[in-house]
């Protein structure tokens, strides 16, 4: 059997190899890894608002972590502490997350990616946690802090990882309003983790890295899914 090949979006950031200093379209390996441990093949798509059509080649779909969501796709303003916004890269990964959606393509959100579904399905963010909670989401930029989150028990991801687990989160923003999505797992400060559609087959985004840990088994659902 031929493995899924699972499309991936990256970032297009200024970066720095060898002799080149230049902006590129760039990506955390351990992505990359994570879906082929877990039996899949990846493809890198960079960011392009008129390229949502490419996930008709593709057996799976995530959107990877990155840098805030411009607040005026969820018609507010920007706060002072958010991310210069990527807008490329906001219109390029709701184009790919609605046209998934769309054919119904197994789909894995995962930090930034959940809350570009929720803003995508309507929804809204907590543009500043601290301002709403005294657990640390983030210790600083590109590090991780681990704390509990819980699983509402007849979800999709409650059936891959169970009721509960230890997660690794890295993230300034959190959904605030899901939209038209369901909610399916907290944080211990309540913060939402988990959103799902349970009218699809695999359709789920989650708050924390698990590219970043040894814990391959949402990558390794995803593959199953899209086996199928």
């Amino acid at each position: 059997m031929n493995s899924p090949i699972i499309g991936i979006s990256c970032y297009v950031e200024p970066a720095k190899w060898g002799a080149w200093d230049i902006t590129a379209a760039v990506l955390p390996f351990d992505y990359i890894s994570s879906i082929t441990q877990a039996g899949g093949r990846a493809v890198i798509i960079p960011p392009d608002t008129q390229g949502g059509h490419v996930v008709n080649n593709l057996d799976g779909l995530i959107i990877a972590g990155g840098a805030d969501i411009d607040a005026r796709l969820y018609k507010q303003t920007p706060h002072e502490t958010a991310d210069k916004p990527r807008e490329t890269r906001d219109g390029g990964e709701i184009a790919l997350y609605n046209a998934a959606k769309e054919i119904g393509l197994p789909f894995l959100g995962i930090c930034r990616g959940l809350q570009i579904m929720a803003v995508a399905e309507g929804g809204t963010l907590i543009q500043h946690l601290p301002d709403v909670t005294k657990l640390n989401h983030r210790p600083a930029p590109a590090q991780f802090s681990n704390h509990q989150a819980r699983f509402k028990n007849d979800s999709l991801v409650a059936s891959i990882v169970g009721s509960e687990m230890i997660v690794n989160s890295s993230h300034h923003q959190a959904v605030d309003n899901p939209g038209s999505l369901t909610i399916t797992g907290w944080a211990e400060d309540e913060t939402i983790e988990v959103l799902e559609d349970p009218s699809r087959k695999f359709h789920l985004g989650v708050q924390w890295h698990p590219e970043m840990s040894e814990d391959k088994r949402l990558f390794q659902a995803l593959i199953k899914a899209a086996q199928k």
